[in-house]
């Protein structure tokens, strides 16, 4: 079917609001301008995920750099509630894979990548790195949001 050059730019008209929409609303400006690395690693201990630091502190309404280090034999998914949504993933390289079911990333077994993320408003949540090998024992941490101000 063809379309003619008026036709087809109605229909790109038409469509065009429906594609601003599925990009969502821009994030506002981040409260700091300096983007911090923080690091999580992943090994295993008795055929169970253990993620270090078990208390990840960031800075709330920042942008971050999380670099995900693997010892790991297995594949291990992080999992951290909201913060893998609503565009706040920035950037993803590396060994990772988005597992979109789980709302989280797989970091393949002795991978290494780097998430670049917003975080969302201070408070705290609980993640989880969970094996593919063992999904029954996952390893719960603390996702902790500070005020960048104090």
């Amino acid at each position: 079917m063809r379309y003619s050059p008026a036709a087809a730019l109605g229909l790109a008209f038409t469509l065009l609001p429906a594609i601003a929409l599925a990009q969502g609303k821009p994030l506002p400006p981040p409260s700091s301008d300096v983007t911090p690395p923080i690091e999580m690693t992943i090994s295993m201990k008795d055929g169970k995920p253990d993620c270090a630091p078990a208390e990840l502190l960031v800075p709330a309404n920042t942008n971050i750099t999380l670099t995900l280090v693997s010892h790991a034999d297995a594949e291990v998914t992080l999992t951290i509630p909201g913060q893998f949504s609503n565009g706040l993933v920035l950037h993803s390289d590396g060994d990772l894979v988005h597992v979109e079911s789980e709302k989280g990333y797989l970091v393949k077994r002795n991978g290494k990548g780097t998430l670049k993320l917003r975080t969302e408003a201070p408070g705290k949540v609980e993640y989880a790195c969970t094996s593919t090998t063992n999904q029954k024992a996952p390893f719960i941490g603390n996702y902790v949001r500070k005020s960048p101000n104090g």
